[in-house]
């Protein structure tokens, strides 16, 4: 894996630069031409149908990821400039390749399934993958949802997770796994993230919990747990009172709320 990422590093100006707009363009025409063909002739010509592709209609592997999620003007338009942002943005932090190849491996992964289980496919989850991944690098960036709500990406991540979720539970075989085969790639790219995030939440819960008992056992052996310097008043005593430790005096000098402010240093 180590060479994997010196070899990204390394190239990460080779491949095709502003992919992101491309696809975006891509979209953007089929868009337009859907506008004028009220048969839906030129949509079901790009269309993913692996028994047409079966029979040499190859352009469909690639056709595919250029048709729009949706052919509503406004709602298209809001699309487009989120995924071009979130994929620009990728390609500069990761390079050229790494954000090509990462791409890349969602479509292979996308078509390879839907070949082999004869399922529909569009570019929906391709983009989510690329979504999961700008959340996880920036999980505070935020955006104005409705234009008005202030939210950060992380939350908008969790409730997508939440439907990705539901559609392979609810949906039926083999469309259901589709999702998760799309998104594959995200899984590949940050496992390293995924297993340290997972192990860092396990070692802090259990720290906690080691913690809490130690504070259990001092405060069972002294019968208290803060006690002032000043007037020795206790926690046990009074448990409504705030207790401070003082950064001036020497050792660990705790204080009540009436003595925090208003104490000779111990020096």
């Amino acid at each position: 894996m180590k060479k994997f990422e010196r070899f990204l590093y390394r190239n990460r100006n080779k491949g095709i630069r502003n992919l992101m707009l491309y696809i975006i363009i891509g979209n953007a025409i089929v868009f337009l031409l859907a506008q004028t063909d009220r048969g839906a002739t030129i949509v079901n010509y790009f269309t993913f149908l692996p028994h047409l592709i079966l029979e040499g209609q190859i352009w469909r592997l690639v056709t595919f990821i250029f048709i729009p999620s949706t052919f509503s003007f406004f709602s298209l338009l809001l699309s487009l400039y989120f995924y071009y942002m979130i994929g620009t943005t990728l390609e500069r932090e990761w390079g050229t390749l790494r954000f090509n190849l990462y791409y890349l491996t969602g479509t292979v992964l996308t078509i390879i399934y839907s070949l082999l289980s004869k399922s529909f496919a569009t570019a929906h989850y391709l983009n989510l993958s690329m979504f999961f991944a700008f959340a996880t690098l920036f999980p505070d960036f935020q955006i104005l949802l409705f234009f008005i709500l202030p939210i950060k990406i992380k939350y908008l991540a969790y409730v997508n997770a939440a439907l990705f979720l539901v559609n392979i539970i609810f949906n039926r075989f083999p469309e259901n796994l589709l999702p998760l085969v799309a998104i594959a790639n995200y899984f590949i790219y940050f496992y390293p993230e995924i297993i340290y995030f997972f192990k860092t939440k396990r070692f802090a819960a259990k720290n906690t919990v080691s913690f809490k008992a130690k504070v259990r056992d001092t405060k069972k052996k002294r019968g208290y747990l803060h006690r002032c310097t000043t007037c020795g008043k206790t926690d046990t005593d009074y448990p409504n009172m705030e207790f401070r430790y003082c950064s001036i005096c020497r050792g660990y000098a705790c204080y009540c709320e009436e003595h925090i402010m208003d104490h000779t240093h111990i020096t």
